[in-house]
Order: C-alpha cells, then sequence, then structure tokens
C-alpha cells in the first residue's frame, strides 16, 4: 500500500512513523509532503528510502491512499491544491481534520473519490491510540484496509459519522480527561507522603491495569470495583468520599459539555 500524507506534524507524523515501526509500509511505500523541512529531515533521518517534499501534489501523484493530515482551517485550501492530481478509481482520502464532514471533503476534491474521516488520540505515537473510521463512497475492501491500519496503531472502531462527535468527547478529549484524573490522584498521593514522580508512574500504572482489566476480561466496570471493595473497607470509603463530593457528577458534565 502506497501512502502519502499530506502534512507531517505532531499527529500525521506519529501514523507515518507508526506505520513505519510496524512495518505496515515500507520506507518506499511512504511519501511525505510538508512545508516545514525539519520535518522531512526527521523522516530521511528515520529511513533515506522514504520519499520526501515540500509539493504536495508530487506526494499524491505517486500514492494510492493520501492522508490529509492539517488542521481543520487549512483543509479546503490542501484538498483544492490537490485536487487535479486525485485520480477517481485510483486515489482515496483520508482526513484527520477534526471537525470536518465527509460531504465537505467531498466537496473540495470532487467526485468519485472515496473518502474516509478518522479521529485517532495523541497515544498514536505510542500506537495506543482509540481510532474511529467512518467513509463516504469506500469499498468493503477499502474500509478494511483502512481499519487494519489504524488497528495496527492501537485500537479502532467503524462508526457511522454522526456519531463522531460523541467519540471526540469520550476518547479524543478523554485523554486529557483521564490525564487530569491522574494528576489529582498523583496530588492526593503527595499529600500522603509519596514523592511526586514516584506517584505518577505509580497512578498511571493502576490506570492501566484498571482498563486491561476491562478489556481482556470483557467485564463491567462495576464488577472489577465490587472484586476490590470490602465491607466497612478503604475503597468503599474512598468511593463513598468522591461520589459525596460529585465524582460522576463532574465526569457527565465535562462529557456533556461538547453537546
Amino acid at each position: 500500500m502506497k501512502i502519502a500524507f499530506i502534512g507531517a506534524g505532531n499527529m500525521g507524523g506519529a501514523i507515518a512513523r507508526g506505520l513505519y515501526s510496524a512495518k505496515i509500509c515500507k520506507a518506499e511505500d511512504l511519501f511525505i509532503a510538508d512545508p516545514c523541512q525539519a520535518n522531512l529531515d526527521s523522516f530521511k533521518a528515520l529511513d533515506s528510502k522514504i520519499f520526501t517534499t515540500t509539493n504536495n501534489n508530487e506526494a499524491v501523484e505517486k500514492a494510492e491512499y493520501v492522508v490529509v493530515a492539517v488542521k481543520p482551517w487549512l483543509v479546503e485550501t490542501v484538498c483544492s491544491g490537490i485536487k487535479s492530481s486525485l485520480k477517481p478509481g485510483q486515489h482515496k482520502v483520508i482526513s484527520i481534520a477534526a471537525g470536518v464532514a465527509l460531504e465537505t471533503v467531498k466537496s473540495y476534491v470532487g467526485e468519485g473519490i472515496h473518502l474516509f474521516r478518522v479521529l485517532p488520540n495523541t497515544a498514536i505515537a505510542l500506537k495506543e491510540s482509540m481510532s474511529f473510521i467512518c467513509q463516504l463512497g469506500a469499498t468493503k475492501e477499502e474500509e478494511e484496509m483502512v481499519f487494519n491500519l489504524f488497528s495496527s496503531l492501537g485500537m479502532a472502531l467503524m462508526i457511522p459519522e454522526g456519531q463522531m462527535s460523541a467519540f471526540t468527547s469520550v476518547s479524543s478529549c478523554g485523554i486529557a480527561y483521564a490525564l487530569r484524573f491522574l494528576r489529582a490522584m498523583s496530588e492526593g498521593a503527595c499529600e500522603l507522603g509519596i514523592r511526586p514522580d514516584v506517584a505518577h508512574k505509580v497512578v498511571a500504572q493502576t490506570m492501566i491495569g484498571a482498563a486491561q482489566l476491562i478489556l481482556q476480561n470483557e467485564s463491567h466496570p462495576e464488577v472489577e470495583i465490587d472484586k476490590v471493595t470490602t465491607p466497612g473497607g478503604w475503597t468503599i470509603k474512598g468511593l463513598n468520599a468522591m461520589e459525596i463530593n460529585g465524582f460522576t457528577k463532574a465526569v457527565l458534565e465535562g462529557i456533556r459539555a461538547n453537546k
């Protein structure tokens, strides 16, 4: 699979590097276009066989899949600029620009181009992203191809485009929510006498463990909570204290804030 990246900043660069390191894409099948020479140089340092250019159309013409990895307000300019190089039946466009609908992208690239919209999160740099995918006009084979691409960088889920905003709040914004929880837990640990650097690691690993209990056991959170909650014990006292102070309500209001 030959993939062009239009934009090699934080997110686009992380996806390209992830596909390369996971051996999903060979160096000679990656075509990186970016106006920043430093970004291009970093890919050449990674592997000299990776094609780099400041010319978006030059990268597009060599690829089958085109990842548009630019800020939302640049999507129209970038897509309009590569429209002449996109060939119906040959090129598939994957937009990772937040908030830009597939029909909007279609209006920029024209008819006959199969489109995908993907919402990853910043953990994609570690191949631990939760990515959401929707499509417009794609074949089942193309859908499976894109799904497998992003599954190799964490977990992926095909969704209707109408749910994209909800998943943005839960997963993309959710990274920040989870880290704010980690910070609060670490501050509490520090108050109990644990050094902050140690607390960060301990809480982070505890969060990984909790997440894996759900993912691997495929159980409900309350089932796992019950396993560590004994009558009159520390856990139930801590949980109840959090609820009295509005823990669940605060989380729900945070998720709903983007409605």
